[in-house]
């Protein structure tokens, strides 16, 4: 059986991921989480030089593995893998924004953020991967699992498009977050932080700690951003082997990419708005190949056609974003946001 058909026994699904390949791709990624753990142990600011080392080596990373992939595997793969991890690096930094919101929104001490996201990205990774095995699933099962994913998609994007024209994307009331209330019921929570601590002895009974309470926070929003960022990559790819290896090489550089990108962030005012075009784009290309599959007629998007279009609205959305934000006229919701960081 060779690795480039490989079918599992009970899938239609053609992958590239042989077992062997699996198995070496999950352990790098546990290797990898395990060594950010160790860097984090001892809680400590990040400086810019760390920041960029870090990054460079997550991007470089992903960047050999998919020259790999093309020259082992060739052009298609290569050129679905990349449009995919861009598809994926994209959403992650509107992920990171979220990130900073909530990070400022519980006055997370700047010792402690990157032990936080790091948190986040490995509930991230675990919920991914859950997803990616039911998508599959649901693409092995079900006729019209594409139509369903492009509805999701067209969906998401209209409701980015709608916040981001209202302003709601860069509002985090804690006090409403369902996870937060829950845990407030549960157990009784300390005002101040404790190191890493997730829970402190006060008096009689256990407490938990502001930490706690901004983990399970970030962890909550993973949820809402797994059911977006999975079905955007499977309207790239059918290889649930290539959805897996986008999303672990877009997830694991997130904890160094934050710190370079905080001051930035602000800026990218217009990135709601490209992210929604995108969402939209990857949902009018599913619709068609499901169509396609029903009448032969219907056209279809060429993946190297949605990487230049997904390249196009990055570059359109950055550039008039750092146009309308130059002179430091940043708007005043991001503004207040930074400075509480």
């Amino acid at each position: 059986m060779s690795e480039v058909s490989y079918l599992s026994a009970a899938s239609d699904l053609s992958s590239v991921g042989t077992p062997t390949l699996w198995a070496m791709t999950i352990v790098g990624v546990i290797l990898l989480l395990v060594l950010d753990f160790l860097v984090t142990r001892r809680p400590h600011e990040v400086s810019m030089r760390e920041a960029i080392g870090w990054s460079a080596f997550y991007i470089a990373l992903p960047l050999a593995f998919g020259a790999w992939i093309w020259s082992r595997y060739g052009s298609e793969q290569g050129v679905q893998y990349l449009t995919g991890y861009l598809v994926e690096k994209s959403l992650s930094v509107d992920n990171l924004f979220v990130f900073m919101l909530l990070l400022a929104a519980f006055a997370v001490p700047a010792v402690l953020a990157q032990r936080v996201l790091l948190y986040g990205i490995a509930g991230a990774l675990v919920l991914r991967a859950v997803f990616i095995a039911l998508g599959a699933a649901a693409l092995q099962t079900l006729d019209f699992a594409f139509l369903l994913f492009a509805i999701i998609l067209i969906a998401t994007a209209v409701k980015l498009l709608r916040d981001a024209m209202s302003g709601h994307q860069q509002e985090v009331d804690i006090n409403k977050m369902r996870s937060v209330k829950l845990l407030r019921k549960v157990m009784p929570v300390v005002d101040d932080y404790h190191g890493t601590r997730m829970t402190v002895r006060e008096g009689a009974k256990r407490a938990l700690t502001p930490f706690a309470l901004v983990v399970v926070a970030v962890l909550a929003t993973d949820i809402v951003f797994a059911v977006d960022s999975v079905p955007a990559v499977y309207g790239i790819t059918e290889d649930p082997y290539l959805v897996f290896a986008t999303n672990a090489f877009a997830l694991l550089g997130l904890r160094a990419l934050y710190f370079v990108l905080h001051a930035a962030l602000s800026r990218l005012v217009h990135l709601s708005y490209g992210l929604a075009i995108i969402l939209a784009f990857i949902g009018l290309k599913l619709g068609l190949h499901w169509a396609h599959g029903i009448w032969d007629s219907v056209p279809q998007i060429p993946t190297l056609a949605s990487l230049g279009v997904i390249i196009g609205v990055l570059a359109v959305v950055t550039l008039t974003s750092l146009r309308a934000t130059r002179g430091g006229d940043v708007p005043e919701e991001r503004e207040v946001v930074t400075e509480r960081h």
